[in-house]
């Protein structure tokens, strides 16, 4: 382990970022560098993915930020983190301030007022994780006013049906996780007219693209099919929730908006130009580019692993873990406004086979470290050493050369402060 693995300095944004250099030649030419975590709202998986996107953007000329962001509204938070409005986060953006990417966002605003390397902002995911639809259908009704008045009336059929359950979740303060039960409580009738409306809306504006575009352009046409095309995932998302919850879900069924962030990551990608270069950050269970396994169960097929098949090898995943005893953990809880509760959440030691267990094997967990996978150690009979890492308060089943490039560890795991739920 210790011949694949540096100790870094610091994970102090500020400061001096020379022992980052040996991601230099890792990074090589991508257009997408990941940086996951392995736990929601911990404060020192923001703190390395400052740090990180500074050493990307300085010194190695990456353009554009890229977030598990709601697609429909990250032109407004991109204004916000280039200067363009003075309000405070918490206006601009609920879902950022709320939802432990404020320090985050905080920092991405100073640095592009202070950098000589300023970097635009890309949202990639559907509404609040899955918990809201008129975040995209709002605009898309915008749109069809003047470039098809003939399906407004299915947008308000969605608008009509998906308000009746999800009053008050573009607020910032929805999740899939709080929307699933909710929509399972509407007649069956209802869920398949949400269903229908969405998909009559998909094949009727694929049909009159190209009269679409000559009324509106071909620019805003193509943001409007990502609109409809996060509505669709966030209907399907309902579902599959709502199935995991009931314990009749299938095999991979939470792939849906994992493939959506996908598909509009590669749509940024298209619209920024060849030159464009992608910090990427999401869950390590995102941006890994095997399946996500828990107890030899596939639960998805992840982001990581639909933009490793399009980029190939100029797409690279940083996996980020930590060796501290607990963590915050999400706790299912019905009447939270979110479906769950934050509890700090004792963890065993490090099951063997796991990089945190070879990491304390090493003597390595005393300060932040970064493991080099790329020649990732096996077993004699070729299998990995190295076939798990921890992901919220369990572990994911998965070899790691193969999931991630490289796996940053710090000894600590602090839950984020700002996070009230």
């Amino acid at each position: 382990m210790r011949a694949h693995t540096t100790t870094l300095t610091t994970i102090d944004p500020a400061a001096d970022l020379t022992d980052l250099e040996v991601l230099r030649s890792i990074v090589g030419d991508a257009r997408v560098v990941a940086i996951g975590e392995g736990a929601h709202f911990v404060t020192e998986f923001s703190t390395i993915r400052q740090r990180l996107t500074r050493f990307l953007a300085e010194r190695c000329g990456f353009t554009h930020f890229a977030l598990e962001y709601s697609f429909a509204g990250a032109d407004v938070l991109d204004a916000w983190l280039t200067g363009g409005d003075d309000r405070p986060l918490g206006k601009v953006s609920p879902a950022a301030a709320n939802w432990g990417a404020a320090d985050l966002m905080e920092w991405l605003r100073t640095h592009n007022s202070t950098s000589r390397s300023p970097l635009r902002f890309a949202g990639i995911d559907v509404p609040e994780a899955g918990g809201a639809l008129r975040p995209v259908l709002e605009p898309l009704a915008d749109y069809l006013a003047e470039a098809d008045p003939w399906s407004l009336p299915l947008v308000q059929t969605a608008l009509q049906i998906s308000d009746a359950f999800l009053a008050g979740a573009d607020s910032g303060a929805g999740s899939g996780a709080a929307a699933a039960p909710a929509w399972a409580r509407l007649p069956a009738d209802r869920q398949d007219a949400l269903s229908a409306a969405l998909a009559r809306l998909s094949l009727r504006i694929g049909a009159i693209r190209p009269l679409a575009e000559a009324r509106t352009g071909a620019h805003r046409t193509a943001v409007a099919e990502r609109l409809l095309a996060g509505a669709r995932t966030v209907d399907y998302m309902f579902r599959a929730m709502n199935a995991l919850f009931t314990g009749t879900n299938s095999a991979a069924d939470l792939s849906v908006r994992d493939l959506y962030m996908a598909q509009t990551l590669a749509w940024h990608l298209e619209q920024a130009g060849p030159g464009a270069r992608f910090v990427l950050a999401a869950h390590n269970n995102h941006i890994q580019k095997t399946p996500a396994v828990f107890d030899g169960t596939m639960a998805a097929l992840p982001m990581g692993q639909h933009l490793a098949r399009m980029l190939g090898g100029t797409y690279v995943a940083i996996g980020l873990t930590h060796t501290d005893d607990h963590v915050p953990e999400m706790r299912p809880d019905a009447s939270a406004s979110v479906g769950f509760t934050l509890e700090t959440t004792h963890l065993p030691a490090p099951r063997p086979g796991t990089v945190e267990a070879a990491l304390a094997g090493a003597g390595l967990t005393a300060a932040p470290t970064l493991t080099d996978l790329r020649q990732a150690p096996t077993h004699p009979d070729g299998r990995p050493l190295l076939d798990g890492i921890r992901t919220q308060s369990a572990v994911m089943d998965t070899s790691l050369g193969d999931a991630f490039d490289v796996v940053i560890s710090t000894p600590t795991a602090t839950r984020d402060p700002a996070v009230a739920f």
